[in-house]
């Protein structure tokens, strides 16, 4: 079957934007072949610095025929409508329809036949509308006509377009259109100075074979392939490593379409600064890898360049060129890091006042002073769970909360150095050197660096007791700040990152096997925060006003309870407040632990089986994964399954049940109604479960009460087996779906099983 090659040849495509672009190409073309009718057996796209190429290989060399029936007016129909359908299906008279017979009535029926086109001509209708409507997230006008609006528009001027299709063995026809003058046909162009002679195409194995020989490597990871082999042969040689970095790797691969590697080196002198500062001075401006000692892996002042042309002095100019850049970036680097020691981090810290967080949220040096009465508040929950007393190497429980209120003052201090200021992605670790230089204790300058992880699925999670509590109270304020102002994600948008912040808690959580209370702190801080932004107006607001406008009348009622603890209306308003929010709070943070635990493997179904118990225990999200993974196990073993079963059949009995009575069937089960010892041992069975079951659950101890579960599982078979439940006599009846009302509440101890999916 005949496959297409397309080459769209243009100036600089930015780096940034190659592999998207590439995909879009591969998706619009396919996408409209399909709705075309033509099924293709596969594609594939490729980009480098100046072209975009797709092939479609197994694409019908014509469209299908297409027969179509169109069911017409009823014989004997208005004139209007005999017409209308005459008109509408191209028929000249209606000697050319058929008459379908119909109980209701005879109709007519028109059959027609659309013969297909040649693909050839298909892709030449929809190339150009693909080319004009690409998304490009900025797009340019070039040439005499670019004065008129609808002049063609691409990310740089478009020059050539290579259009080809055909089968293996004969020539391709060239796809032909026009297209604001840009040239179709088979003609591309090498590399730009290796070899920019014009090349004769004809199908895709040709063209990549001739781009080869033209010094451009067409497929983007080929061209990584060779960087990252040639780099590290080159760094192997001298005895070094190379510092790998795949962002960089694919920025570098879209900057060259014939990449040769090289290596520079720079003034050790410029080693006595931090190497992250180098590595990003070298990285950010001259897009080069460092090189670091395998036996310290500290960096050496060596770098690896990636150039687009075999020069011929063997590279010696591109080196110089680039060692000129980057002995001028290290110097200011380097005035940036001495000038940042000389200013303390803490007398950096007035400057804070002078800078907004958020117009409703006040100022960076209000933000850190919330941070830090949060963090003793996460100090003091953390301290007894850690043994921090005993962890301690370097004093005693007094001085660590010392140290997490100086760890939280100094924080964020380094957001206003010269280096932070030039690389903001080095923030948080250029505060630890900064203290760690300044004399600060090492635990206190690791929470500079640390308060700010995990920011991303991959990165780490702070474990130091004092990073932890700040890590924790930095990202609870963001979070409980922007609840109080109204700024919570929406569907599409999460401008503040608040999705990321709640992760970021979650795994911190667990990750450490901490039990964070929310409901002890995040009331009294929503609360606060509330207050702030929108103080109490006595005579506008009202308690019950605000109640009225809850959606949940429960809720409602029980917030009303317990604010009733303040006797002043302000208090009790903003307390109401903050418990609405709350409640809305844990909603989004339990979301974020059930898509958290999903992407990790574990059964929807079981978390939803565990939130669906309601209750306090659904904010301590330690407590909930413990859960799901003790019922998960449970659930793999006989007894497991088998206890599920017959829960399953319990609830469905009396699901259907309690609809007909339309009723509940709550209450004790009356021992005196029972006519059977399977009645009898199933009720033991539940009196002795249960109070088990729960006592587990309060210490904690979730295997523990799994395996009381398992002692229902005998005595719940035997009851099928043998007992039929919907007795002829009513009372009994009656009694036995108390019994299995029973085993519904018993099994609640641990899971709602009705959520659990077979």
């Amino acid at each position: 079957m005949p496959d297409l090659l397309l080459e769209l040849f243009s100036e600089e495509i930015p780096a940034r934007m190659q592999a998207k672009a590439a995909e879009d190409l591969r998706r619009m073309v396919t996408d409209r072949l399909v709705a075309e009718g033509l099924v293709y057996e596969g594609a594939k796209a490729f980009a480098t610095p100046r072209r975009l190429t797709l092939t479609v290989h197994g694409i019908p060399a014509r469209q299908s025929d297409l027969k179509q029936e169109r069911k017409g007016p009823r014989v004997g129909g208005a004139e209007a409508a005999i017409q209308g359908f005459l008109k509408a299906t191209g028929l000249a008279s209606l000697d050319e329809a058929k008459i379908q017979r119909d109980p209701k009535g005879d109709f007519y029926i028109a059959l027609t036949e659309k013969p297909g086109k040649p693909t050839v001509d298909v892709l030449a209708e929809i190339l150009p509308i693909i080319i004009r409507t690409f998304p490009w997230p900025k797009q340019m006008r070039w040439g005499a006509a670019s004065a008129k609006s609808s002049a063609l528009t691409w990310v740089r001027p478009l020059h050539s377009i290579v259009a080809t299709f055909g089968i293996e063995t004969e020539e391709p026809e060239v796809v032909q259109f026009d297209l604001s003058g840009v040239s179709v046909g088979q003609t591309t162009y090498g590399h730009r100075f290796l070899a920019p002679d014009a090349i004769q195409v004809r199908r895709f194995d040709d063209y990549v074979a001739k781009l080869q020989a033209a010094k451009v490597v067409l497929d983007p990871e080929r061209r990584k392939e060779i960087i990252l082999a040639d780099a590290r042969q080159l760094t192997f040689a001298q005895g070094f490593e190379l510092v790998e970095d795949p962002a960089l790797l694919d920025e570098v691969a879209g900057l060259v379409e014939w990449p040769v590697v090289l290596m520079g080196s720079f003034d050790k002198e410029f080693l006595s600064i931090p190497d992250e500062v180098i590595r990003a001075t070298i990285r950010a401006n001259q897009k080069c890898f460092v090189v670091r000692d395998p036996k310290t892996q500290k960096l050496t002042n060596k770098f690896i360049i990636t150039a687009n042309i075999e020069a011929s002095d063997g590279g010696t100019a591109i080196i110089a060129g680039n060692e000129r850049v980057i002995r001028a970036r290290l110097s200011d680097a380097k005035f940036f890091y001495e000038t940042d020691l000389k200013t303390k981090l803490e007398d950096r810290l007035p400057k804070f006042e002078q800078i907004v967080f958020h117009e409703k949220l006040g100022t960076q040096a209000e933000r850190i002073k919330r941070i830090m009465v949060l963090a003793n508040v996460m100090a003091e929950i953390i301290e007894p769970q850690l043994e921090v007393g005993r962890n301690l190497s370097n004093g005693s429980v007094a001085t660590y909360f010392n140290n997490v209120q100086r760890a939280a003052q100094l924080a964020k201090a380094d957001l206003l150095t010269e280096v932070v200021g030039e690389f903001p992605e080095l923030q948080g670790l250029m505060g630890k050197y900064y203290a760690l230089a300044q004399g600060a204790d090492v635990s206190v300058a690791a929470a500079s660096e640390d308060h700010y992880k995990p920011q991303g699925p991959t990165d780490g999670v702070p474990a130091h007791p004092i990073s932890i509590a700040v890590a924790l109270a930095d990202k609870l304020d963001t979070l409980f700040g922007f609840w109080a102002i109204n700024e919570k994600p929406t569907g599409s948008k999460d401008p503040y990152a608040l999705r990321r912040a709640a992760l970021g808690v979650l795994r911190i959580v667990l990750s450490n096997n901490i039990h964070l209370p929310f409901v002890n702190f995040s009331t009294r801080f929503l609360g606060e925060l509330m207050e702030k932004v929108a103080p109490f107006r006595e005579g506008e607001d009202s308690l019950d006003q605000l109640l009225s406008s809850m959606p949940s009348k429960v809720r409602a009622e029980e917030i009303k309870n317990i604010v009733q603890i303040f006797d002043n209306p302000a208090q009790q308003f903003n307390a109401a407040r903050a418990l609405k929010e709350y409640h809305d709070f844990i909603f989004f943070m339990a979301d974020r632990l059930k898509n958290y635990l999903r992407e990790r493997g574990a059964r929807h179904d079981l978390v939803d089986a565990v939130y669906a118990l309601g209750g306090t225990f659904g904010d301590d999200f330690l407590m909930v994964v413990r859960r799901v993974e003790a019922l998960g196990k449970f659930l793999d073993s006989d007894d497991g399954k088998n206890l599920l079963a017959g829960t399953k059949r319990a609830n469905n009995i009396l699901a259907i049940e309690e609809k007909k009575d339309k009723r509940k069937f709550d209450g004790a089960p009356d021992a005196a109604l029972f006519k059977f010892d399977e009645e009898k041992a199933l009720a033991r069975a539940i009196a002795e479960v249960g109070p088990e079951a729960s006592a587990a659950v309060a210490k904690e101890d979730f295997a523990g009460a799994m395996t009381a579960m398992a002692k229902l599982r005998p005595a719940v078979d035997a009851f099928f087996d043998r007992v039929k439940v919907n007795d002829d006599d009513a009372a009994v009846r009656e009694n036995r779906l108390k019994l299995l009302n029973e085993i519904r509440a018993a099994t609640r101890a641990v899971a709602d099983f009705s959520k659990i999916q077979d």
